[in-house]
Order: structure tokens, then sequence, then C-alpha cells
């Protein structure tokens, strides 16, 4: 039996509303994005087909690098605008009564006292049902949001989201256990000796502590990591409770996996103690047919400009690269031997472009495997099918699903694929236990 999580991939923003790259079922999404009612509907959705989880992206910049402006970024709607995340959680949570929900939330932006006392609060009012993504921002311009005249670098991101990692944790736990009496005849509430000051003082962060507030029903918070770098890796070693591994073929997924276990090792942790789930883009239809259609006319739309104009603004979102400003009709190799091109700025785009260096920058745009779909296109029980095959080779823990944010789509997969798999038993048809740590880690 494995696990399944839904990734809200544009957070509580603006939702896929091109019918041509993501489907005719957009509904009302491009008016009605900022309100509750169609994450509501996800997590009643996602709880009714087993999914342990719903993790909810977060970004808080508008992209203005893409050809030195934001119009790109607002014309289509990527990544902006949205909504904070953190006050949408308690109103899914109070119309579902099982599924995990797990906000993001960047080290550099939420202080681990912050930070800490937001995710136990809300481990109160989802009666332990909260998890949280902790990430580093790679974005200049959120950095610059928050007060920072620029961003810091890798390596400095990630001793900072260590150090905000472990007094996030020790905060949780600063209240002994049996620190709370609760003793309303004898007027006595909890034990002073039994609430521990931390004092810590590092090298990001000076917090006094102790919390105060009291532990919430799972103590201590789990983390679901993302992050697929060796830093990001060690981070989710040493503290996450689930890992999200981006892999495109099965070799790649065993070998992340393996790499988990031994990374955890390492540290003096269990393997079993974290989960590690592949990141998954399946495309879903009636019949098999007509998924490989669909595919088809998706194809065929990257090749247009809105297509071509939405690629290169993604490839400048994950590398810094202004690719807006590069000459499309260039091959990678005579973009790779332009003179004017910046030396710090052509190592990534070598390593990003390996490979493709006689295609012109347009073919690439066009026709890189950007989605993760990992053989799943089909039919419900075509897909259910390619599920099963992956995870009895792999040996992994799930899926954590990216999908158009629709409601044609949430059906797709909550009231097609997902009752073949828990008729199968291959995924959890109730729910053992009441909160997110215990269904994660319970098998």
């Amino acid at each position: 039996m494995y696990r399944l999580g839904w990734f809200l991939g544009t957070g509580f923003g603006i939702q896929p509303w091109n019918p041509m790259a993501d489907g005719p079922f957009t509904g009302s999404n491009v008016h009605d994005w900022m309100k509750a009612d169609l994450y509501v509907d996800l997590a009643r959705s996602v709880e009714r087909a087993g999914f342990d989880f719903l993790l909810v992206e977060d970004t808080s910049q508008i992209d203005d690098s893409f050809r030195g402006s934001a119009e790109t970024t607002l014309k289509f709607g990527l990544f902006a605008p949205k909504n904070d995340p953190l006050p949408l959680v308690p109103l899914m949570a109070a119309q579902t009564r099982h599924i995990g929900i797990v906000p993001t939330i960047t080290t550099a932006f939420y202080p681990p006292y912050l930070a800490a006392r937001l995710a136990t609060t809300l481990d109160h009012l989802t009666g332990g049902r909260i998890g949280i993504n902790l990430v580093t921002s790679g974005s200049r311009e959120a950095w610059q949001n928050y007060g920072y005249d620029d961003i810091l670098p890798k390596e400095d991101r990630y001793r900072m989201a260590n150090e905000c990692a472990d007094v996030f944790t020790r905060l949780q736990t600063s209240w002994d256990p049996d620190a709370v009496r609760a003793d309303v005849d004898n007027m006595f509430y909890a034990d002073h000796t039994k609430v521990h000051r931390l004092d810590h003082k590092g090298e990001f962060f000076k917090v006094r502590g102790a919390l105060n507030t009291i532990p919430g029903p799972q103590r201590n918070v789990p983390f679901i990591e993302a992050g697929n770098s060796p830093a990001g890796r060690d981070l989710a070693a040493r503290y996450g409770n689930a890992i999200i591994a981006q892999c495109w073929t099965v070799e790649e997924m065993k070998a992340f996996r393996a790499d988990m276990h031994a990374r955890m090792e390492a540290v003096g942790r269990n393997p079993g103690d974290m989960k590690v789930m592949f990141l998954a883009q399946p495309l879903i239809a009636g019949t098999d047919a007509e998924a490989l259609r669909r595919k088809e006319e998706h194809d065929k739309w990257r090749w247009t400009e809105n297509g071509i104009e939405s690629m290169l603004w993604y490839f400048e979102h994950v590398s810094g690269i202004d690719f807006g400003s590069l000459d499309q009709n260039k091959t990678i190799r005579e973009l790779m031997e332009d003179p004017q091109a910046m030396p710090e700025t052509m190592s990534v785009f070598a390593k990003m472009m390996k490979g493709q260096e006689e295609k012109t920058l347009r073919e690439v745009a066009a026709t890189r495997n950007h989605d993760v779909d990992l053989g799943m296109i089909g039919s419900p029980l075509t897909v259910a099918n390619r599920m099963d095959e992956i995870m009895e080779e792999v040996g992994g823990d799930g899926f954590l699903f990216w999908l158009p944010m629709t409601r044609h789509a949430i059906a797709e997969m909550c009231d097609g694929v997902a009752p073949i798999l828990q008729k199968r038993g291959s995924i959890r048809s109730h729910f053992s236990h009441a909160t997110l740590r215990e269904n994660l880690l319970s098998f």
C-alpha cells in the first residue's frame, strides 16, 4: 500500500484557465481563484479518494525579470497574483475530517518562532492534520519584498534553513509532555519548571523561547520537503517526514530513494521515518485514445507563440537567466559561443541545455520534457495500472500529483483512478489514525 498527495502547484493563486494548455473545463477559475470554494472542493475530494495530504505551494513576488518586465507574468497569470495560503488552511480543515494540509513556509521570511507558533496553532485548529513544506526561496524579488537587499547564495540559504528547522523543532518541544496539568480544582494550569527557554543565538536567528502556546496534537508537526539538490536532500534527511522527488525514469526513482535512505542513516535516522514520494503529472481521460488526443493537442499548443513564451518564462523562473532576451532562432551552441554571454550565467545555461546543443532555443522551448507524466497517460484503468507497476518496481512510498486545478481534473483522479486503486488495496480506503503524522508513517 502506498500514499498519495496532491500538489496545489500554483498555491492559493490564479488557477489554470487556458483551455488549450489545461483543458476546456476551467469553469470560472479566472474570476473565482481568490475564493475558498474550489479549494474546499479539492480538499473534500482528495480526502474521499484516500490521499494523505494536500500540499499548498507558495511564492510571494511578481516576477518581473523576464524581458525586464512583469508583462508575461501577469498576462498569463504565472504564479501571480497569489494570496497567502495560511488563512486557507482552517477553511479546508473545517470541511474535512482526515486529510492532511501542508502549507509552504519560507525560512527567510518566517523566522522560526513565528513559523513554530503558526504551525502549532494550526495543529490545534486542525486536530493534528497540519504539515509544513519548509523551503528556501530562490527568488531575488521575493527576498526584496521582505527587507533584504539581495538574495543570499544557495549554500547560505540552506544553512539558514537547517538552523530554522532545528530551532522550529526545539520550540515545539520546549514544553515537556507533562507540563500542562489543567487542574481546575487547585487553580494550577502548567508547571513552569517543565517549560524551557532556548536562548538560541545562531548564525541567522536569535530566539529566546519558550513557545508561548502548548504543543499541538502531533507535538512535532511533520515536514514535507521538496528540495532535490544535495543540500535539499540533506535538509530532508535531517528533518523531513516526506520528500517529493522529481524523477523521469524508474531507474532515477530507485537511485533517489536509495540515496535518501543512505543520507538518513548517515545522520542517525531510520529510513522508515520519511516517505519518498514521486512527483507525477498524469493525463487522464475517459479512454486511452482520448488521452492521447489531448496529449497531441497540448503538444501542438506548445509550438504556438503563447506556448513558447510560457516555457521561456519558466526557464527564467527556475534559472534566473532572462531567456526572453535571447534569440529564439539561434541554436543552443550558437548562444553558448556568444561573446556577449555573461560567464556567471553560462555554466547554468550549459547545464540546463546539455544534449540540446544543435536545437534552436525555440525548438527546445516547444519540446522540452517539462511534464513528469511517468507514462501515466490514458484511461483511469491505464493510469492506475501504471501507478501500481511503478510502485512495485521502485518499492517507493507513493506519488504527489500535480494536475490542472479544475473540478474536471479533480474528478478524473478522485472519482476515476482512486476508486480502482482503493478496490485493489493499493491505496487507503479509510484513515486509521487521527493525525497526519500517524497516517503518513503508519505503514
